[in-house]
């Protein structure tokens, strides 16, 4: 099979790749961009951690295939951090114990700022609802869940700071 040119900003910049019609997202991410904090656990979409945002939107990246991301944006787990500076639910992650391993976390913060970024007040619940795509082995989500609520308010109070 012929090979295509694929166009997509991913974190930020226009990217031009080579790849074939039948390779997923994850793998252009992965072995094109050398991208590999996006982790491939299952490769069937059960477990969450390639989950990437794709124009805004938690997506399975072993799901879609690289041609659909086409004149798409997508962000990665290493788009998260500016200047330098941890994204405030990678902080939280890391002092609230909300990783172990580290397979399901970048799809965990993937999903979590996809819900931030969409309600900024989650109730425990609406977490809960959020990372339900994303499976852990490790943490019994509890310490997950509270690391995405320190972000939320970390984040309420930087946007109030912001504003003034």
């Amino acid at each position: 099979m012929a090979k295509m040119i694929v166009n997509v900003e991913v974190n930020g910049e226009r990217q031009e790749l080579l790849t074939e019609p039948y390779r997923t997202l994850l793998d252009l991410l992965r072995d094109n961009l050398s991208l590999t904090g996006t982790k491939e656990g299952c490769g069937t979409g059960d477990c969450g951690a390639c989950t990437v945002l794709l124009d805004g939107r938690p997506v399975n990246s072993c799901l879609v295939l690289a041609p659909e991301a086409e004149g798409r944006h997508v962000t990665t787990v290493e788009g998260l951090a500016e200047d330098n500076r941890l994204h405030p639910i990678q902080t939280a992650f890391i002092e609230e114990g909300g990783l172990q391993c580290g397979i399901c976390t970048p799809g965990m913060l993937m999903s979590a700022v996809a819900l931030l970024r969409s309600n900024a007040e989650p109730s425990e619940q609406a977490i809960r609802y959020a990372i339900s795509g994303n499976l852990c082995r490790c943490t019994g989500y509890d310490k997950i869940v509270r690391a995405i609520e320190v972000a939320s308010k970390t984040m309420q109070a930087d946007a109030a700071i912001a504003s003034h």
